[in-house]
């Protein structure tokens, strides 16, 4: 029989509660201008004092989805403010680490929030080891989810007040081995070939897929103030108009960001595979695959044009390349 007694000691490890990591700074708005600013958020509640002043808040507040930003170690891994914990609240990940079980892929992120933070406000957060699974044999390997909490609070003299919490769940597994190379004589076509998945075609989307096929990058445009907007929608995300229509985009643009994944490795797909988040000329963003550039020559701010590749047999998708001059 196994020897489980390491799992049993992570296991009894659930509902242990980690000290205290505060923020390096209090709430302020140079922070949250430039979250808005990366994240392309244009509501006055959060910038504009003149507006937030003659709201229900009585001035500026920060987005409520940037509440995990302010507790961020920022640059340098671990470089949490004075008076935070030393405990490490990812000891039961390292554990499982010990016991062979090295890959990590987050599966899900829950955020709640009870209120918004409002400038001036210090906060810190919290972890609970919240829950450790059974083990699970999956596709990417053999290993158990673990679910951590994180609890956001903010410092008050009456008492710390809670503002939201954060659920993070990650699978720790160990890799299944890759499979050796088949070989197969012409007449064996037991092994069937993984292709990419097709794109789920809506009413809403259907004029951008139809666009594809003909070689056209097509856009959301609301017909009534023709803001463009994209994924494609039901309604106009500026003033929920329902009538849309679309342009078609000249399919040029600069990597506003990008990642380059190496692991886990999901077929059809060649790794390492780079992803870029393409900033078109019109305004709109877009996420898609790269390709013909050279990993040492993918930067952010660099020029880029669609390109249209079909994959399969039938099917056609937009993907990024480097400008051509």
């Amino acid at each position: 029989m196994a020897d489980t007694t390491w799992l049993n000691d992570i296991k009894n490890m659930v509902g242990k509660q980690y000290g205290k990591v505060y923020a390096w700074d209090h709430v302020n708005p140079a922070m949250i201008r430039q979250w808005c600013e990366v994240m392309g958020v244009t509501n006055p509640l959060y910038t504009d004092e003149s507006f937030a002043n003659d709201t229900e808040f009585g001035g500026i507040v920060a987005p409520p989805t940037m509440l995990q930003a302010w507790c961020m170690e920022g640059l340098h891994m671990n470089n949490y403010p004075p008076g935070s914990t030393d405990e490490n609240p990812y000891q039961a990940l390292k554990l499982f680490e010990a016991q062979g079980f090295e890959a990590v892929v987050a599966v899900n992120s829950d955020l709640h929030f009870d209120r918004y933070v409002s400038l001036g406000e210090k906060l810190y957060y919290t972890t609970q080891l919240t829950d450790v699974g059974d083990e699970k044999v999956t596709a990417l390997g053999t290993g158990y989810f673990v679910t951590l909490t994180l609890s956001f609070f903010a410092e008050q003299v009456d008492g710390d007040e809670p503002v939201g919490n954060l659920l993070f769940r990650v699978f720790k597994f160990k890799p299944h081995k890759k499979p050796e190379p088949v070989t197969t004589d012409s007449n064996d076509s037991a092994v069937p070939k993984i292709l990419r998945s097709k794109p789920v075609i809506s009413n809403d989307n259907a004029f951008f897929w139809d666009g594809v096929e003909q070689g056209e990058l097509r856009i959301q445009q609301c017909n009534r103030c023709e803001k463009l907007q994209h994924p494609p929608g039901p309604i106009c995300s500026h003033c929920q108009h329902l009538e849309m229509g679309y342009i078609k985009a000249s399919g040029k643009g600069h990597i506003y960001s990008f990642v380059i994944m190496h692991y886990p490795e999901v077929p059809p797909f060649d790794y390492p595979n780079p992803i870029g988040l393409i900033e078109l000329d019109e305004g709109v963003r877009i996420v898609a695959q790269l390709t013909g550039i050279k990993r040492d020559d993918i930067r952010i701010g660099k020029a880029v044009q669609v390109t249209f590749e079909k994959f399969d047999g039938d099917l056609t998708l937009p993907l990024f390349t480097a400008a051509q001059n």
